[in-house]
């Protein structure tokens, strides 16, 4: 087992009884910050232990808002207190998109950590202590020295930057203060973002150079920060500020501090996508001479049979859910906690599993974002039937290893490109692995009378749709006991880093050929032509690709497809100032719950509810009590 894992949940425990509120100047930890920096052994477990652990709490895509609120995924609005999700608080995310924020106390609250938040404000406070304390040991190596400050300052430099994700401007903890320290010391008030960020990049600049270029042994310190990781979250963060909700937003252009001081840049500032395509490139650099690469599945012993169109799905998913693979840049020590909720009931055993949840819901909106099996976007493309996309038809024998030849399901289902069928489950699609193996004759998933269990009525899926790459194909169940294959989570995929690059590219001087690379080379793991020949072969639109505007639309559309469900695309679509626009419409899946059980039932469209999602909804709200303790503080905008 990894010692961050080790330490990290004696951390969890303690940090659960704090009542403490933001930039408390009194530790925790003070009648035991001798005992915990008497020598290197004490230090390092500090560092793991506490300035370590909140990095794996938000490895939990329950308590990432990337992952909740985005509309990739949602949950039913008529669980039961006592359901999976329901009275845990692992529901706050998923009840952002039910318009339930509000000032009095907020959701995912991260300033001060209660409703399936994180006070990061105390991790970063566990930051500054280990700084201001790791001179203390006399055994500590001064190689140890200067690996564990970079670590640390990596890790406040990142819990910053989420809380700046969340707020925008915020209150910059570069010191631990003292016990004594002033009133006015305590009451610090916002930085303009810009500084926000420029602060952020500052520390992870400082901790690059004495952080290892990748981690050598992997059995004690898998998990732990490298140069790759600190460049890939360098180049991120100065996307981020380069994107429109950060850099010259007109929508926050008079928003001042309580001195008068403005928060947000008046105009953007084209010069930051420059900054940012360089950090995107140097992190790419870095990321393959250390090793990274593309995901390829190696079929295992005891695989009845697996066609290529299987492989290819397995490699897709593999990528998120084979842990520590070379496509990984970064990955957590979080296991991901969630495959009952995410898996469909694939076999009639399944049915009988006691809080069989499946209640990840995949609303039919993300479904058509990902393109037909010509890679370009469904209602672009020629020959893809789109105004007859509901309508029932058979599995055929064009797409026998994805959907279920002479099945019943809906056309839209049919002709897509493989992410699609690697990434989303449905009526009538095809299972490879939950203990069958041969994809001649494979599960097949039935949901038009296998969505619920007669026993358990609230765990069902409320659209149809599941996100079936989060689960691995070795994930079963057997005797009415659901065994998961455990994997840890990513946080940063390879082609995460050269899709961030092509869109700044793209920002900085339009279409070219160096933009067209970086996303063609994603696009030809999974078979697909590159963007060019595809769109001019089959859209309607075929010069999309030539323009700036474009070819925009489409660095976004492969974003979302390719990153799909693995909590990244709630942030890109704030970033970009798009989820307001995605969350317009209402949430449609299928008739899922009709008693009938039958296919004319089941094939209706069902509205499972209107997401509120407006202007004000991009950043979050500080919670009052704050405002009040600290008048130095102002409130986020439209709040």
């Amino acid at each position: 087992m990894k010692i961050l894992i080790k330490i990290s949940l004696v951390t969890l425990l303690l940090g659960a009884v704090s009542c403490k509120k933001y930039l408390n100047v009194v530790p925790d930890d003070v009648a035991t910050l001798n005992s915990s920096f008497a020598n290197s052994n004490e230090t390092e477990a500090y560092l793991i232990g506490n300035c370590y652990s909140s990095l794996q709490q938000l490895g939990d895509v329950c308590r990432n808002p990337g992952f909740t609120a985005s509309g990739e995924v949602i949950i039913p609005t008529d669980l039961p207190s006592n359901a999976s999700l329901r009275g845990s608080g692992q529901d706050a995310g998923f009840n952002l998109l039910l318009g339930e924020q509000n000032v009095p106390n907020p959701l995912m609250n991260y300033w001060d950590g209660y409703n399936q938040g994180l006070n990061l404000w105390q991790a970063i406070r566990w930051c500054n202590t280990f700084l201001a304390n790791v001179n203390l040991p006399l055994d500590l190596t001064a190689d140890n020295k200067k690996r564990w400050i970079a670590e640390a300052k990596f890790l406040k430099a990142y819990y910053h930057y989420w809380l700046i994700r969340m707020y925008g401007p915020i209150p910059i903890a570069d010191v631990a203060l003292p016990v004594n320290a002033s009133t006015t010391a305590v009451r610090q008030k916002q930085q303009s973002v810009d500084s926000c960020f420029n602060y952020v990049v500052g520390l992870i600049n400082q901790a690059i150079p004495d952080l290892p270029p990748s981690i050598q042994n992997t059995i004690t310190e898998d998990g732990r920060i490298t140069q790759a990781i600190a460049l890939a979250v360098k180049a991120e963060v100065l996307t981020t500020q380069a994107s429109p909700l950060f850099n010259g937003n007109p929508d926050y252009a008079g928003v001042k501090g309580v001195d008068g001081t403005p928060l947000w840049s008046a105009a953007a500032v084209a010069t930051k996508w420059q900054t940012a395509a360089a950090a995107c490139k140097a992190a790419i650099d870095a990321a393959t001479a250390n090793g990274a690469a593309l995901y390829q599945f190696v079929p295992q012993s005891g695989l009845k049979h697996m066609s290529d169109s299987t492989k290819l799905l397995l490699t897709i998913q593999g990528a998120l859910n084979s842990s520590w693979n070379t496509e990984q840049i970064w990955t957590t020590n979080t296991t991901f906690g969630y495959q009952i909720q995410a898996c469909p009931r694939v076999t009639t055993d399944a049915t009988t599993v006691y809080d069989f949840w499946s209640n990840f819901s995949v609303p039919m909106g993300e479904t058509e974002i990902f393109y037909s099996n010509n890679g370009v976007p469904i209602n672009e493309d020629k020959t893809f039937d789109y105004s007859n996309r509901y309508t029932v038809v058979q599995g055929d024998a064009a797409n026998q290893y994805y959907v279920s030849k002479g099945y019943n399901t809906n056309k839209g289902n049919l002709n897509r490109e493989a992410r699609y069928y690697a990434d989303i489950a449905f009526d009538g699609s095809n299972w490879f692995g939950y203990g069958n193996t041969d994809d001649n004759n494979p599960n097949v998933i039935n949901a038009v009378n296998g969505n619920a269990s007669p026993a358990d009525p609230i765990s069902y899926n409320s659209t149809g749709y599941w996100p079936r790459k989060l689960v691995p194909y070795q994930t079963a169940s057997s005797n009415s006991v659901f065994t998961s294959q455990n994997y840890y989570w990513p946080f940063m995929r390879l082609p995460s880093l050269w899709l961030l690059y092509a869109e700044c590219l793209n920002e900085v001087e339009g279409p070219g050929s160096d933009v067209y690379q970086w996303i063609d080379k994603v696009r030809a793991r999974v078979g697909l032509q590159g963007v060019q020949q595809a769109w001019a072969t089959y859209s309607n639109n075929p010069s999309k690709p030539n323009t700036q505007t474009g070819l925009r639309q489409i660095i976004h559309q492969e974003r979302r497809i390719e990153l799909a469900f693995e909590g990244q695309a709630g942030w890109d679509l704030r970033r970009w100032k798009e989820l307001q626009a995605v969350l317009a419409n209402p949430f449609i899946g299928w008739t899922v719950q009709d008693k009938a059980k039958t296919m004319s039932a089941y094939y209706n469209l069902h509205t499972a509810f209107q997401p509120f999602f407006g202007l004000r909804d991009y950043l979050f709200p500080v919670q009052q009590y704050d405002l009040l303790t600290n008048p130095n503080l102002v409130q986020t905008p439209y709040w």
